[in-house]
Order: C-alpha cells, then sequence, then structure tokens
C-alpha cells in the first residue's frame, strides 16, 4: 500500500506557556499516551501570539483538537482516551 494511502495522524494542540509546570506536566503526560494511541502533538505558547493569548489569558495549558477543548489545567486522560479511541 503506497503511503499516500495513510491517514494523517490527529493533531492534538496544547496551548500553554514556558514558564508553565501544569504545561509541563500535561504535556509529559500526553508524550506517555503516544506509546498507546497514534497521534501527532504540538505545543504553543500563548504569549507569542496577541490573539491566541486573548483567547486563552490564563485558563491554560487547553489541549484542543481542531476546534474541540478536550480539557484544561490537567490531562483529563479518561476523556481523552475516549476521545481518541473513538478516533480509531
Amino acid at each position: 500500500m503506497p503511503a499516500t494511502d495513510f491517514a494523517p495522524l490527529p493533531l492534538l494542540t496544547v496551548y500553554g506557556r514556558s514558564y508553565c509546570h501544569l504545561c509541563d506536566d500535561m504535556i509529559a503526560a500526553l508524550h506517555r499516551l503516544q506509546g498507546r494511541f497514534a497521534f501527532e502533538l504540538t505545543v504553543v505558547d500563548v504569549d507569542s501570539d496577541s490573539a491566541v493569548e486573548a483567547r486563552f489569558g490564563e485558563i491554560v495549558p487547553v489541549l484542543m483538537y481542531e476546534d474541540r477543548e478536550l480539557c484544561h489545567y490537567f490531562l483529563e486522560e479518561p476523556v481523552v482516551t475516549a476521545f481518541l479511541s473513538n478516533l480509531r
């Protein structure tokens, strides 16, 4: 099967800050989940863009899939694993 026949991996985005320990914790937990689920992870520093900072403010980290918020402050593992299971 040619590589072009594979669907792209779902992309989860963490909106956070570089000095945020909750952000670091969520990112570490998501890396552990990548051992069980196939997904891409990107991290956006909310302080790098005024529009993003205005949207999320102090509610970081926020885990998003496209326009859907999955959780914020802490990784809600049951919610995220159920979501990722349903994407398969």
